[in-house]
């Protein structure tokens, strides 16, 4: 029985010594595939600075990742500072690669036109995870892409959690939304803050007065034949809704305060 146990641990012990080998030597691996995969979806140059793949722990981390497009259709700009993925430990993740949760900090993009995601089908399916946790993102879209002769609108977000996403886009998240602090940044430095939770939104600013307004919000149904660009659209055309809620509850409650009865 001692010998037994003597053996198994000596394996469990040499298992061990192998994941953390294939660790390094897969890192290299799975960071170029990373890179391919982004550059391939969004038809630019995209490179991975550092990748830690820890079989053990069961953990896959990547840090500066960059995607450069500039050509006729226009020009995108992705900075990502880190990504973590939770993967199975003990190399389980070896057989079966989910990642049970994506974590995201750091992100600057900064599209000028929507058009920069109408590309072919990718050959590989788009990246589904289990969860997506998200700090510290800012997306600008240029005046082309939401309506010409505005600034930019800057969308900073500063958390988010999302339930089970497949991102075809870098907004596909709000498909599977649960929580969210951001802050929109409008023409004429006008910001408006929102909250979601719970199923409904809050809303703060200049445009809403000194009383934040809060309404219960149905979020937008993915389709599993949309592109990114489709994808992008649907949910451009949903928040254009939702401003558009907003306002007029912002009117309602505002009559309703002014009138007598």
């Amino acid at each position: 029985m001692k010998k037994l146990a003597t053996a198994l641990g000596v394996l469990v012990g040499l298992w061990l010594a192998v994941l953390v080998v294939l660790g390094f030597a897969l890192g290299r691996g799975s960071r170029d595939r990373v890179a391919s995969r982004l550059g391939e979806a969004l038809a630019a140059q995209a490179t991975v600075g550092d990748a830690d793949l820890a079989l053990v722990r069961g953990h896959l981390t990547l840090e500066k990742l960059a995607v450069r497009r500039s050509d006729v259709v226009g020009s995108l700009t992705l900075d990502v500072a880190r990504i973590h993925c939770d993967l199975a430990p003990l190399g389980f993740a070896l057989f079966d690669r989910a990642c049970s949760e994506l974590a995201i900090s750091g992100v600057r993009m900064e599209a000028s036109t929507l058009q920069l995601f109408r590309i072919a089908r990718p050959r590989r399916t788009p990246l589904h995870v289990s969860r997506v946790v998200i700090h510290d993102a800012r997306f600008s879209l240029a005046p082309s892409a939401i309506m010409p002769g505005l600034d930019a609108i800057t969308l900073h977000i500063e958390s988010v959690t999302a339930g089970p996403t497949t991102f075809k886009s870098p907004l596909s998240w709000l498909f599977s939304l649960e929580t969210l602090a951001m802050t929109i940044e409008l023409p004429a430095s006008v910001k408006i803050q929102l909250s979601y939770a719970g199923g409904m939104l809050s809303a703060s600013g200049s445009l809403f007065g000194s009383t934040p307004i809060s309404l219960p919000v149905t979020l937008p149904v993915a389709d599993a034949s949309a592109d990114a660009k489709a994808e992008l659209e649907a949910l451009v055309a949903w928040a254009k809704r939702l401003a558009t809620d907003l306002v007029a509850k912002r009117a309602s409650d505002w009559l309703d305060s002014k009138l007598p009865f």
